[in-house]
């Protein structure tokens, strides 16, 4: 790649004189010169900088007396410098700076309102797929277990008579369900009487 650039790449450029353009027009039209080189010289003649390494290979193949002196050729001209161009970001590298800026913004708000907004992923109850499945399982097992000592327990008391057996199995299922009732609202409470903190620090700070 950097062969390539360096083929492509003009080397030293200057700008154009009077002096310059008028060497290149009678460079033009000398028939002691290839017309490579003819044709070379036209192209040049109506630019306003000129590359120097061709400059000085049209001079050297003139003959000398048709061709001015070097110094006095370029004297009032100048060196024209051209910034590198810029290299292209990948799309990827694009995207991954940007997803990078959107996170640090996230972040960066979340500092900012970390006083003000309470955070729900720890204080709000079965916030995550993870709890509301563990309560659903647990219910499941309380009410089952209700159900059996409930059923185990009538059993043994009326004389193993599957009627009264399955009556308390349901009134098992039942109890079973109004303790996990009574468990739910013992742990909603706690979790109310935790999020009111930041809006409490909410109102002092106003």
């Amino acid at each position: 790649m950097g062969s390539d650039d360096q083929k492509h790449s003009p080397g030293l450029v200057i700008s154009s004189t009077e002096s310059i353009r008028s060497f290149l027009v009678l460079a033009s039209k000398d028939p002691q010169l290839s017309p490579e080189i003819q044709e070379i010289a036209f192209s040049l003649s109506s630019l306003d900088n000129l590359p120097y390494k061709s400059i000085r290979n049209i001079w050297v193949a003139s003959h000398p007396s048709t061709r001015p002196d070097l110094i006095r050729l370029f004297s009032g001209s100048d060196f024209v410098f051209t910034s590198p161009k810029p290299r292209e970001k990948s799309e990827e590298l694009v995207a991954r700076l940007r997803k990078l800026a959107e996170r640090a913004e996230r972040n960066e708000y979340r500092e900012l309102v970390k006083d003000i907004v309470p955070n729900y992923d720890a204080n709000e109850p079965f916030s995550s797929y993870k709890d509301q499945l563990g309560f659903g399982l647990h219910v499941v097992v309380i009410m089952f277990t209700g159900y059996l000592v409930g059923y185990a327990t009538f059993r043994a008391l009326f004389s193993h008579s599957p009627i009264m057996s399955a009556a308390g199995g349901i009134l098992g299922l039942v109890c079973g369900m109004l303790v996990e009732t009574f468990l739910f609202i013992i742990r909603s409470s706690s979790w109310d009487a935790k999020s009111p903190a930041p809006a409490s620090k909410l109102k002092k700070n106003q």
